[in-house]
């Protein structure tokens, strides 16, 4: 192979691997399964929450445990561009203390 052919496929790759990197993290199954809806920038899944449970010693640990329970099923089943806590929609994180600590549950629509 001619030295360009080689510099032409190299410089291809690179300019295409990372859009095939980023578009290979949405599985594309929310959009099979979901209605979508826009807010400002964002795609969302139309009124479809996910939920996440946690737990903790302290209410801190307790919300990280359920946010990061909640960020880890939405990455399984749609990828970890639905996954980001930050993106999500209609967010919200209910807790209740116990005798052994903090219980908690994140609830939000996944967003990309």
């Amino acid at each position: 192979m001619a030295k360009n052919a080689w510099v032409a496929l190299v410089v291809g790759l690179a300019v295409a691997l990372p859009t095939v990197q980023a578009a290979a993290d949405d599985t594309g199954v929310g959009q099979m399964l979901h209605t979508m809806k826009r807010y400002g920038k964002k795609v969302c899944f139309d009124g479809h929450f996910h939920t996440g449970s946690g737990s903790g010693a302290s209410k801190k640990a307790a919300e990280v445990d359920a946010v990061k329970a909640w960020a880890e099923f939405t990455a399984w089943e749609y990828g970890t561009d639905w996954a980001q806590w930050t993106k999500a929609h209609t967010k919200t994180l209910t807790c209740s203390q116990g005798g052994s600590g903090f219980s908690c549950q994140a609830d939000a629509v996944p967003c990309k």
